[in-house]
């Protein structure tokens, strides 16, 4: 089982890590579009859900529950008009910017839980894989139907 003490510090400065993406994504060039396309409010939610309930998503959710979630999100994504490539860097900021945060902490240096923080950090690499995959599923899912909806127009 990973450090429960680090899954409670990140879910409780969930508030700081939401905030704190925010401004690497402002600050980032690569994030332009995302900003342009999806209102602050909805990325600072989506940010905080992960940060907050960092330890459901680890040990509770299922894979089910994740991939439900991150179609969906996937999907809206789509329909926003954001390019794939910026929705990956967003997802790929948001683990970097917890990583950052753990190595602020000093958290990841302590040889006696070194163990149980490798087992932290595997999870967290599969928890936002699967993120990763199954918003891309709903990002092309998206597509096709769109597609599918533009070919069906022009027949008729």
């Amino acid at each position: 089982m990973f450090a429960v003490r680090l899954v409670q510090l990140i879910e409780r400065h969930a508030d700081a890590l939401s905030e704190g993406l925010e401004q690497k994504l402002r600050n980032a060039t690569r994030s332009q579009e995302l900003l342009q396309k999806v209102p602050a409010d909805e990325l600072r939610r989506r940010s905080h859900e992960i940060y907050r309930h960092l330890g459901e998503w680890l040990t509770t959710k299922t894979e089910s529950d994740i991939e439900e979630r991150y179609i969906g999100l996937g999907m809206r994504r789509a329909r926003q008009g954001v390019s794939f490539s910026a929705f990956l860097w967003a997802v790929n900021s948001t683990k970097e910017h917890l990583w950052e945060f753990l190595e602020r902490e000093g958290l990841l240096e302590e040889p006696l839980e070194l163990i149980a923080e490798l087992d932290l950090l595997h999870s967290l690499e599969i928890f936002f894989d699967r993120v990763l995959y199954f918003a891309s599923v709903g990002y092309e899912r998206e597509q096709r139907e769109v597609g599918e909806h533009v070919k069906h127009a022009h027949i008729a």
